[in-house]
């Protein structure tokens, strides 16, 4: 893993694409609240932490906006599934490490872009987009970890997966999709066996509480960039959506859980 990590760390300082930098499923690109150095170090504790829990599927979060611009009871803006396992670096070598797989809003050039597009990018990449110093983790229990694997690696993962975009996309309906809607989709699919998009979303309504967006909370979190991917067409009188703390609750209450947690960075 420190071989990946070394060979990421000189990508970026020679000068690689703006994609690698900060950015967030939920927000504008942000000034990158980490150096290089720093990043490379937290992600690299984050997967030193997974790796000595045995963690093959983790669902790790970032906060692309800084705290005080959140709706209440929500720290975090931007989740993905990381994923251990061998990886193909540029030159043809195979390393250990983890793999990271995101839904990112737009469509990789513009982001007012009202769609999004699957990336499997790698932890610096994903720790470059947070703008505090923690982490949230969710380790979903050993069997769930290897369904959550199994549906990545199958046509599934794809399936399931709804570019039209919005920035708090309902989980009870199937119009928009953003990145912790997409990942609860997978986590259903996993958790029943199906890749049926009505049937993972009809289930959901039936067993899933999404977190409630208390308006004054959206104008504070959304009101400043006049985001045309704010579409709230889905929602009835109440915003609902998918986050790191409903998520980790709705996979408690089922038995999906081995561990949810905040990870702080260690200088």
């Amino acid at each position: 893993m420190r071989a990946l990590s070394v060979i990421l760390v000189a990508a970026l300082l020679a000068g690689a694409p703006a994609s690698v930098l900060a950015q967030d499923s939920s927000a504008r690109v942000v000034a990158p609240h980490f150096t290089v150095e720093q990043a490379a170090a937290f992600s690299k504790q984050v997967e030193r932490d997974l790796a000595a829990k045995g963690a093959r599927v983790a669902i790790v979060f970032r906060a692309g906006r800084m705290r005080d611009q959140l709706p209440e009871g929500i720290a975090y803006t931007h989740g993905a599934f990381w994923v251990y396992r061998d990886i193909q670096t540029a030159d043809g070598k195979s390393v250990k490490g983890y793999a990271v797989y995101n839904l990112y809003a737009g469509d990789g050039t513009a982001w007012s872009k009202i769609e999004s597009r699957l990336v499997q990018d790698y932890p610096l990449d994903f720790t470059r987009g947070s703008t505090v110093n923690d982490m949230a983790v969710i380790v979903p229990s050993p069997e769930l970890q290897r369904r959550i694997l199994a549906v990545i690696d199958s046509p599934t993962y794809a399936k399931v997966h709804n570019p039209e975009y919005s920035l708090v996309a309902n989980p009870w309906a199937r119009k928009y999709q953003n990145c912790n809607n997409f990942m609860l989709n997978v986590i259903a699919a996993a958790v029943w066996n199906t890749d049926d998009p009505n049937k993972i979303t009809a289930n959901l309504k039936a067993h899933y509480k999404p977190t409630v967006v208390k308006a004054n909370g959206l104008v504070r979190f959304f009101g400043p960039i006049a985001d045309q991917r704010l579409r709230t067409d889905d929602q009835g009188s109440t915003i609902r959506t998918a986050t790191y703390e409903s998520m980790a609750v709705f996979m408690r209450e089922n038995n999906l859980l081995q561990e949810a947690y905040v990870f702080n960075y260690q200088p």
